[in-house]
């Protein structure tokens, strides 16, 4: 009797460790759904480290002051043949007062890609991938340096990157992860060549 009520025991165990085995996906299609799964979860739902960079450019502004502007049904609009060119170095200068403007503290736009203030003229920079006038030469630790802690061009020796740009507000405080996302966008948009003038000091500096 014993013995039958082993047996008995030992022949459901396996029928239950038979039906548990056929019911669970295979060993492989489950790694593989694990990987799919974070690689797509290192890049926020997006496919690419570049897809998450665009959405980081976007809907951070980048195209606001980077990107000139064209007149549109609607008003300005993005010049899509300038993308993140910067301020294009044929436009010309705004006339205004400027010694008036920084006194009482103003700040004016040209398409938002040249704005004078207190601190004098400045001018958007071209962050396509042109080797020459862009960010072509440019490594990710220059970008971090850019974002971070405001160097022009991305050096060390660089000076202070003069507003609007607010570095010392917002892009400081990018990850490590999200600024090789937006490194890796850069490197996907066409180069243009526009050599953007250098920034002007203050018009009482000038005199």
């Amino acid at each position: 009797m014993k013995t039958k009520m082993v047996s008995a025991f030992l022949a459901l165990s396996l029928f239950m460790l038979y039906q548990c085995a056929e019911n669970k996906p295979a060993p492989a299609a489950d790694a593989m759904a694990d990987d799919a799964m974070a690689a797509k979860a290192d890049f926020h739902g997006y496919a690419t480290e570049a897809e998450w960079g665009h959405h980081l450019v976007t809907v951070g502004g980048c195209n606001d002051c980077h990107t000139p502007k064209k007149m549109g049904p609607h008003g300005p609009e993005l010049d899509s043949s300038m993308m993140l060119a910067g301020h294009p170095a044929a436009m010309p200068k705004i006339d205004v007062d400027r010694k008036a403007m920084e006194k009482k503290g103003y700040a004016v736009t040209m398409d938002l890609t040249e704005w004078v203030g207190p601190w004098g003229v400045s001018y958007t920079a071209n962050l396509t991938p042109d080797s020459t006038t862009g960010t072509g030469a440019w490594t990710v630790e220059n970008l971090f340096l850019a974002l971070r802690e405001g160097k022009s061009k991305g050096l060390a020796a660089g000076r202070t990157i003069l507003p609007p740009m607010p570095w010392n507000e917002a892009t400081r405080h990018y990850t490590d992860d999200e600024i090789r996302a937006i490194f890796a966008y850069l490197r996907t948009i066409p180069p243009i060549k526009n050599a953007v003038p250098a920034p002007l000091p203050p018009a009482s500096a000038m005199q």
